[in-house]
């Protein structure tokens, strides 16, 4: 996560804070000398963290806080308050209008995640139940109507592109197209430069004067840092954008442009890009970023990403499996694949409360393993997957041979296959109804772990 030095820095000033229990105001003054420290290596704007540290210290050495019984709680609730006051309060979805098609225009530089972007947004889009359509108006970089198809196409959405045609004209289209064929969204990928220039920003400006966008989203780089800011600043005099999208947030850059953008342009982000893959877009809420940096983890978001990636049906036929004890290996490889669309497990983790992010980042978490195992139950036949027991040594030598692994790795998964069955038929029995544990129910949370 981008974060992940600017939280570990914090975590380090209120643990210090914690253990003094009474604090006293050149206490409070020390720890916000660090926190000032903490976010201008993090790569946020200077003014920024000079106003933000301001109006922490005029809270925290306010009436009340040193009397309190936990004044180093106080503290950390001002700063979680003011960090989530820095990236906007609360979360801004698209604002659509009545009128479809809703045109939403994204642009960026090249190689902000635009192209990437604007598919993932409009595969959200689609799960909450609209019909987007994109339009390829990017008609200089070489294959971006390609790249955006093929993007498009994980999502199952149509695009509509005229070649290397007149990206006006192609969006005016675009619009037509989309009223014509029932999209009551139209998401329009424009082109991007490698810097910021006239041309670039005219065609934008007249591609908005034909369309009347209801919604200008710009892509900005979170590895970028104050770069990134400063380009948001730039298109937003020029275009009046409505909002941000902030890419590469699962990278490892020092994230000072989340902390940043918003105060410094006034603009909202709207989504957070956490990876390259299909889907790995999130309405950005600044309260949970806020958590996330403070060490507190992310449950929401949590509990939001396993509704959207587990079958709540699968679910119901796993649990019924359970309690009759017809779990099979092909059930426990869906339910891998599962959790790996919930993406990675470190980040998985990394939004449960009280995890040491220090701890977190030695633990190794072996993923290799995950896919060791996924190859394993891949080189095994239907009949071997639902009766394991049929598996001799012959049969062993050529699953482990066909997925690349020992014959004592086949051995380890069997064991620990087996002693979950086992578990998990313990536990139906022993609750009322049979039913599985609340915390399981409906989830189709039930991975046994990693070898």
């Amino acid at each position: 996560m981008a974060f992940e030095g600017l939280s570990e820095k914090l975590n380090s000033v209120f643990k210090k804070l914690r253990s003094r229990g009474r604090l006293t105001e050149g206490d409070v003054k020390e720890a916000l000398r660090e926190v000032r420290l903490a976010l201008l290596e993090a790569d946020v704007n200077f003014k920024v963290v000079k106003d933000f540290c301001a109006q922490v210290s005029e809270r925290a050495v306010g009436a009340g806080v040193f009397e309190s019984l936990s004044p180093a709680q106080t503290i950390v609730k001002i700063v979680h308050e003011e960090l989530t006051a820095l990236m906007g309060t609360m979360a801004q979805p698209l604002k659509l209008g009545n009128r479809p098609p809703a045109v939403i225009l994204i642009c960026g530089l090249q190689g902000a995640g635009k192209t990437t972007h604007a598919a993932n947004l409009g595969g959200l889009l689609k799960k909450q139940g609209h019909r987007p359509l994109l339009a390829a108006c990017d008609v200089y970089r070489p294959a971006a109507v390609d790249q955006l198809k093929v993007t498009a196409g994980r999502h199952g959405l149509p695009v509509y592109d005229e070649g290397q045609g007149d990206p006006v004209k192609i969006a005016v289209n675009a619009v037509g197209h989309a009223r014509k064929h029932g999209n009551d969204v139209l998401l329009i990928d424009t082109a991007g430069r490698l810097h910021i220039d006239e041309t670039l920003m005219d065609e934008l400006r007249r591609i908005i004067s034909a369309t009347s966008p209801s919604e200008i989203l710009l892509t900005v780089d979170a590895m970028t840092g104050q770069d990134a800011v400063t380009t948001a600043a730039a298109f937003h005099q020029s275009l009046s954008l409505t909002g941000l999208i902030l890419t590469k947030l699962d990278g490892d850059a020092r994230g000072g442009a989340a902390l940043s953008v918003r105060a410094v342009t006034g603009l909202p982000i709207r989504y957070a890009g956490v990876g390259e893959k299909t889907g790995s877009i999130e309405l950005f809420h600044p309260e949970r970023m806020a958590s996330r940096i403070l060490g507190m983890g992310d449950v929401l978001t949590l509990i939001e990403k396993a509704e959207q990636t587990l079958d709540e049906k699968k679910a119901a036929e796993l649990e019924k499996k359970l309690r009759q004890a017809s779990f099979t290996l092909t059930d426990f490889l869906e339910q891998m694949a599962q959790l790996k669309g919930m993406g990675s497990v470190q980040d998985v983790l990394g939004m449960l409360p009280g995890i040491d992010k220090k701890a977190l980042a030695g633990a190794s978490v072996d993923e290799n393993a995950m896919k060791r195992t996924e190859a394993i139950i891949l080189s095994m036949t239907p009949s071997e997957r639902d009766n394991p027991a049929v598996l001799n040594h012959s049969r062993k030598r050529r699953i482990a041979a066909g997925s690349g692994t020992r014959v004592e790795e086949l051995n380890r998964l069997l064991k620990q296959f087996e002693a979950m069955k086992l578990m998990m038929k313990q536990m139906t029995g022993k609750l009322p109804g049979g039913k599985m544990p609340k915390g399981t129910r409906g989830r189709g949370g039930l991975f046994p772990g990693m070898m």
